[in-house]
């Protein structure tokens, strides 16, 4: 990995998720994505024999994956909760092709290469094996990164990053593809979040770990000015008719599948045997030809 890919400090990052396992970390974001994840794998009709929870920050998954499957391995970023072993989403320790079922929630958009802890994923299941996940996605804080942009370049004349780069949707179902998977699906669900003012949503940022551990953050503390002002822009802009404020989290989902024999596989082009048109009893028109011509 290049150094200049090294978007987040993952040695920060950790410190932050430590902390705020210790203190309390809420779970109102993960608690909805483990619902989704109950109503995902419903829809699949097979159990599986091995599953693991990659990374997940509270260990709120397992029952769900212990429903769908025989045994359960829960591997942790960080120490603080219980777990089988303690690893890095960008390192697995897995062996190659030790699962039948892996999941992650909201932890792999914390990773510089995600590219790559897709295709450690892949590597670890077995074929027909399956992967699902969600992290948060572009249009995450999309309030949060407006009004600081604006509030910092007014009160100090210039702007430093804040909030992280999250994934484009339409970026992730072609990174699931370089990663090997099969099958892949892709779909996102914003969820709002509402607040009395905009420091109750950093503290609850801060109450998750999720603090700026941007590699090109700036070193010093935000101005108070600056985060004042910030606070005024976000109640002009995104309050609603009582008062409280809008925090928008893009929570984005991705599935594929360890390529195998058995599964589904497009046609090669021309093989199809009946025309469209028949099918719908219209008169077929050619390459070049215009609607209408005789």
């Amino acid at each position: 990995m290049s150094e200049g890919s090294i978007v987040f400090d993952r040695a920060l990052g950790a410190l932050r998720l430590r902390r705020a396992l210790a203190a309390g970390y809420p779970d109102f974001l993960l608690q909805r994505a483990v619902q989704d994840l109950e109503e995902r794998l419903a829809a699949v009709l097979r159990r599986f024999a091995v599953a693991a929870d990659l990374g997940t920050p509270l260990p709120l998954a397992g029952p769900v994956l212990l429903a769908k499957a025989d045994s359960l391995l829960r591997m942790a970023e960080v120490q603080g909760g219980p777990a089988d072993l303690v690893g890095d989403l960008e390192r697995l320790p897995l062996a190659s092709s030790s699962l039948d079922l892996a999941a992650s929630l909201l932890a792999l958009h914390g990773v510089n290469d995600l590219p790559g802890a897709l295709i450690q994923i892949r590597r670890s299941l077995r074929p027909d094996g399956l992967f699902i996940g969600c992290l948060l996605g572009g249009r995450t804080l999309q309030e949060l990164r407006q009004v600081l942009l604006e509030a910092e370049a007014e009160t100090t004349g210039g702007v430093s990053p804040r909030i992280a780069p999250f994934a484009d949707l339409r970026d992730l179902g072609s990174l699931l593809q370089r990663a090997g998977f099969a099958l892949p699906v892709i779909d996102s669900e914003l969820v709002t979040v509402r607040y009395r003012d905009m420091f109750g949503l950093l503290r609850d940022l801060r109450a998750t770990g999720w603090g700026n551990a941007l590699t090109a953050r700036r070193r010093t503390g935000m101005r108070r000015e600056t985060l004042l002002r910030a606070a005024a822009l976000y109640a002009e802009r995104f309050a609603d008719a009582d008062g409280r404020l809008r925090a928008t989290f893009e929570i984005v989902w991705l599935s594929g599948w360890a390529p195998h024999e058995s599964q589904q596989k497009p046609l090669r082009p021309g093989s199809a045997k009946a025309r469209l048109a028949d099918a719908l009893g219209v008169p077929e028109i050619g390459t070049g030809e215009k609607a209408g011509d005789a």
